[in-house]
C-alpha cells in the first residue's frame, strides 16, 4: 500500500514501511475502524464516564459517527486540523473520536496553553476550527477561541461547550456537534464510508522542544495503533480494566500509552477526572473500581503521603499504577506497593515515539530503580557519546532511536529536524540514560536545554526570549534546578544594563502574564549576576549555573528571589 503525501510531514521510508506491514507491526487500518470493531463486541458495556454521565460502547459510537458527519458538514474537510483545548471530560473523548473517523486532524494543545502558544499553534497547523469549553479553572477558553479566529487567516469555527456566543458566525455549540445522532445506522455507514488512509494524520501531539515554542508531532493512524497495542501489552490491559484519567488528555501519556484510547481499544471503561487530587482521585478509584491509572511523580508522592495520612482500602481495586513524564526518585518507587497496594510501572517515553515501561512480572528491583525498556520489539535504541559512538551498558549517553511508532520529523520543521534526527531516521529525545546489561534504561538527565517541571516541558530557549522583552535585560540564562516534589522547577539568570533598576521575580512573572504564557512556564526563581559564566568557544556555560544554583539551594542563606 503506497503512502498518501502531506505536505510538511515526513514518511517512512518506503522499504521501511513495507517491512513494518509485512511483519504485522502495521495493520493497515484506520483507528476508528479498530474501535468500532471492540465497540461492536459490547454495545452495553460503559466504555465512558464523566461523573454523573455513563455513556455505553454503543451510545459513544454513535455520537462520534454522528458528529464526524456534522463537522463535515459544518464545512471541514478530511486532512483539515482542529485546534483541540479541553479539559478531562466526555466531550474531548467524543470530538477526538469523531475526528479519527472523520478524517480530521485534532491539534492536540494543552489546557495550560494561552495566547502566545495557541497562536503558534493555529498558524503552524493552519488550523480551521478550535474547539474549547467556555470556561475552565476561571479562564475564559472562548473569548481567547474567538480571538484566535479573528488574527488567524484559516480558522473559520469556533466550537465551545454551551450556548454559542451571541451574533458571532463563526460560533458553533459543540454540545450540538456531539449530541446523538438521529439516524445511527445511515451515520454508522456514512463514517464506515470515510476511511482515512492508514498513512495519514491520525492527530499532531504537541512536543516538549528545546528551541522555541512547541513543534508539531505527526502520528498516523498505522503508526498510533503499533503504539496502543504495544503498551496495552505491557500494562496487561483486558475488557475488565478502568482506566483512570486524571492527566491532561492531549498528552501522549495518558492519551495513548495504553491511555483512553488503549483502554478503549481493549474494551475497557475509561474514567476522566478534571483534577488527580487525592481525596477525589481515592473516592473515585474505590466507586468505580479503577483498575489502572496514570500519574507523573509529583501526583505519585502526592497519593502515597495523602493514603499514609488517612489510610483506608480505597484504592483496594487498583491493580497498576503507571508514573512518567519525568524520572521516578527510587525512595518513592519503592513505597508506592506497600502504599497503594498497586504495582508500579515506570514509563520513560516520548510523544515523538519510543516507549520504554516496567513490567509487571519484573523484579522488584527493575520495577523501582529502572525506567524501563523498550515495549515494541521492533524497537531500536542506540546509546551515543557526544561524538556519535555508540557506547557499551554501563555508560551514560544520549538516546536515540527508531521503529514502527517513531515518526522520522517534526511537521513542517525541516531545519529542527537535521538537529533533532540523524541522516538514517535516528531520533534523539535529548536524554541521558544508561542501559544496563538487562536492557532496562536508567534516566540521567538531558543533554538539551529544557526543564522538565512536573511532565511539562519548558523551552529554555522560549522564557529566554520573553526575558528579554524586559528593557532592563542585557544577558540570560534559564535553566532547570532540582525540585523534590516536581523534579525540576525553572532558575532564570539575569545580567541588567549599566544604570537600569533591578527587576524583581514579580515584575518577571507580570511580563510572562502580560504575554498570556501558559502559567507552568513562569520562572520560579531569578539570581541577578554581574555577568554569566562562559565556556572555552564563548557560549554561556548553563552547567555551571545548574551546580551553581543546586549549590545555592543547598545553602540558602545565599540572596536569591523565589516563587516557592
Amino acid at each position: 500500500m503506497s503512502h498518501p503525501t502531506h505536505e510538511g510531514t515526513v514518511p517512512w521510508p518506503d522499504d521501511v514501511a513495507a517491512d513494518y506491514r509485512a511483519k504485522g507491526f502495521w495493520l493497515d487500518q484506520p483507528i476508528g475502524d479498530l474501535l468500532w470493531q471492540t465497540a461492536d463486541l459490547r454495545p452495553e458495556d460503559v466504555a465512558l464516564v464523566d461523573g454523573h454521565i455513563r455513556m455505553p460502547y454503543a451510545e459513544l459510537t454513535d455520537r462520534a459517527d454522528a458528529a464526524a458527519g456534522r463537522l463535515l458538514a459544518l464545512g471541514l474537510e478530511p486532512d483539515d486540523r482542529v485546534l483541540v483545548q479541553m479539559p478531562n471530560e466526555w466531550q474531548f473523548v467524543v470530538l477526538t473520536l469523531a475526528c479519527l473517523r472523520a478524517g480530521v486532524i485534532p491539534v492536540m494543545a494543552l489546557p495550560a496553553h494561552r495566547r502566545h502558544e495557541l497562536t503558534h499553534l493555529a498558524g503552524l497547523s493552519e488550523a480551521r476550527a478550535v474547539a474549547v469549553r467556555q470556561v475552565s479553572r476561571g479562564f475564559d477558553h472562548e473569548q481567547l477561541a474567538h480571538d484566535l479566529a479573528t488574527e488567524s487567516p484559516d480558522m473559520q469555527w469556533v466550537l465551545a461547550t454551551g450556548e454559542p456566543g451571541e451574533l458571532d458566525p463563526r460560533s458553533v455549540s459543540l454540545d450540538q456537534i456531539l449530541a446523538p445522532g438521529v439516524d445511527r445506522r445511515a451515520e454508522r455507514a456514512a463514517a464506515d464510508g470515510l476511511r482515512p488512509h492508514p498513512d495519514s494524520p491520525a492527530c499532531f501531539l504537541i512536543s516538549g522542544g528545546t528551541t522555541g515554542l512547541p513543534k508539531l508531532i505527526t502520528r498516523t493512524h498505522n503508526d498510533y495503533i503499533c503504539n496502543l497495542r504495544a503498551t496495552a501489552a505491557t500494562a496487561a490491559m483486558t475488557e475488565a480494566d478502568v482506566y483512570l484519567g486524571t492527566l491532561p488528555s492531549s498528552h501522549n501519556f495518558p492519551l495513548a500509552c495504553p491511555g483512553i484510547l488503549g483502554t478503549l481499544l481493549t474494551g475497557g471503561r475509561v474514567v476522566m477526572l478534571p483534577s488527580p487530587e487525592p481525596s477525589r482521585a481515592f473516592a473515585t478509584i474505590e466507586q468505580e473500581g479503577v483498575t489502572v491509572a496514570a500519574a507523573v511523580p509529583a501526583v505519585a508522592q502526592r497519593w502515597i503521603e495523602y493514603q499514609q495520612e488517612h489510610g483506608g482500602t480505597q484504592t483496594r481495586s487498583l491493580r497498576v499504577l503507571q508514573v512518567g513524564g519525568s524520572r521516578l526518585p527510587d525512595e518513592y518507587a519503592v513505597r508506592i506497593a506497600p502504599a497503594l497496594g498497586a504495582t508500579l510501572q515506570q514509563v520513560f517515553g516520548m510523544a515523538e515515539g519510543l516507549i520504554n515501561t516496567t513490567r509487571l512480572d519484573d523484579p522488584i528491583e527493575v520495577i523501582t530503580t529502572t525506567q524501563g525498556r523498550p515495549v515494541h520489539e521492533a524497537d531500536e535504541v542506540r546509546i551515543l557519546d557526544p561524538a556519535g559512538v555508540d557506547l557499551p551498558d554501563g555508560e551514560p549517553g544520549s538516546i536515540y532511536t527508531r521503529g514502527p511508532y517513531t515518526p522520522r520529523g517534526y511537521y513542517r520543521a525541516p531545519e529542527h529536524n537535521e538537529r533533532a534526527f540523524l541522516p538514517d531516521g535516528w531520533y534523539g529525545s535529548g536524554d541521558i540514560v544508561v542501559r544496563r546489561p538487562d536492557g532496562n534504561l536508567v534516566v540521567q538527565g538531558r543533554d538539551k536545554d529544557m526543564i522538565n517541571r512536573g511532565g511539562e516541558k519548558i523551552s529554555a530557549e522560549e522564557v529566554e526570549d520573553l526575558l528579554y522583552r524586559i528593557e532592563a535585560v542585557e544577558m540570560v540564562a534559564a535553566v532547570s534546578m532540582p525540585d523534590p516534589v516536581l523534579g525540576e522547577r525553572l532558575c532564570v539568570y539575569v545580567v541588567v544594563k549599566g544604570g537600569r533598576p533591578v527587576p524583581t521575580l514579580e515584575e518577571v512573572r507580570a511580563v510572562f502574564a502580560a504575554a498570556e504564557v501558559a502559567a507552568f512556564k513562569y520562572p520560579d526563581r531569578l539570581e541577578i549576576l554581574g555577568q554569566l559564566p562562559l565556556t572555552k568557544v564563548g557560549k554561556i556555560d548553563k552547567r555551571a549555573l545548574r551546580q551553581d544554583i543546586a549549590t545555592r539551594l543547598a545553602h540558602p542563606n545565599s540572596t536569591q528571589e523565589s516563587a516557592r
